[in-house]
């Protein structure tokens, strides 16, 4: 046997076992959840406003009022809003959330990464990604959490806005996927293992 033909037999023989169609497809789809959940995110994030009650519109980085005319007043001084602790509680809820999205970008990317580069630590790329996923749920659910403590004298279900309901969904969606990705990559693991037995 030619050094070339054992090179090739030994890549063979030290060749993962191949996914299954429904393993490549669930993966897919908890990959382009994830993509989902922090593109609602980062809306929720950039708008900021979560909260519209009695003709005011609170949120993460402004204050607003509606005047008889209809016409939104702004501004960024939340102390003006007469909550108590708002203008310093929305500073870490701001910081929790934004981190909770760059934390899911990195996840994303590590979940991604594993799928493309199907090597020896792929299995342990997908793991660590959920589980930065994980982390994004927490950091999110306590921003979101939060921000509903500081005004809850002004709750009211109907008055939260559509950028909190995608925050909301976008923390659901982290935790979704986060156990999604730990379960599968827990299943076909154990399902390998007993391949090799």
């Amino acid at each position: 046997m030619t050094a070339i033909g054992a090179q090739a037999q030994q890549l063979l023989v030290h060749r993962r076992p191949q996914k299954s169609f429904s393993e490549t497809l669930i993966r897919s789809l908890i990959i382009l959840c994830v993509a989902i959940a922090v593109v609602l995110s980062s809306i929720s994030i950039c708008d900021g406003r979560w909260l519209f009650a009695r003709g005011q519109l609170f949120g993460l980085w402004h204050f607003c009022t509606v005047s008889n005319g209809s016409v939104l007043k702004c501004v960024t001084n939340l102390s003006l809003a007469q909550v108590e602790g708002l203008s310093v509680g929305v500073i870490p809820i701001r910081s929790m959330v934004s981190f909770a999205v760059v934390v899911a970008i990195f996840g994303l990317e590590l979940l991604m990464v594993s799928q493309v580069c199907d090597d020896a630590n792929a299995r342990r790329k997908w793991a660590l990604g959920s589980v930065l996923i994980l982390i994004s749920f927490l950091l999110s659910a306590t921003g979101v959490l939060s921000f509903s403590i500081l005004v809850k004298d002004h709750l009211t279900f109907t008055g939260f806005t559509l950028t909190y309901w995608c925050e909301f969904i976008a923390a659901f969606l982290f935790f979704l996927n986060g156990i999604s990705g730990l379960h599968i990559n827990s299943l076909t693991h154990l399902r390998n293992g007993r391949g090799k037995i």
